[in-house]
């Protein structure tokens, strides 16, 4: 059975920092470009950043400079280390075999609809 399972979310104080992990089995990241897409309440979907299997990464502009996407292949693992976190940041944050760009509606529904394994999400909340 294939599974993306996401752990690490929480709540923060801005300027914090949290560390997501997806773990992943039933396939291998060697395979994919890897994302990490997020969800706020109001907004569409974003993708966040994203990682090759040759370690090539990718950063939206909102997280340029403050987020570090990572990949340990061995252990099926992706990590994403925020720092800097502002409530804007504040998302369910969902890991994917997809590294596409999301234009309109939920993660849910369009990484449903790709055919690409994907995490049911992690909260982050950054608030004081």
């Amino acid at each position: 059975e294939v599974q993306l399972v996401e752990s690490g979310g929480g709540s923060v104080q801005p300027g914090g920092s949290l560390r997501l992990s997806c773990t992943g089995s039933g396939f291998s990241f060697d395979d994919f470009t890897m994302g990490w897409y997020r969800q706020a309440p109001g907004n569409e979907c974003e993708l966040v950043s994203s990682i090759s299997h040759a370690g090539n990464t990718k950063y939206a502009d909102s997280v340029k400079g403050r987020f570090t996407i990572s990949q340990d292949n061995a252990k099926n693992t992706m990590y994403l280390q925020m720092n800097s976190l502002q409530p804007e940041d504040t998302a369910v944050y969902h890991c994917a075999s997809d590294d596409t760009p999301i234009y309109g509606g939920t993660c849910r529904d369009n990484l449903s609809r790709r055919g690409h394994f994907w995490g049911q999400g992690n909260q982050v909340t950054v608030s004081s």
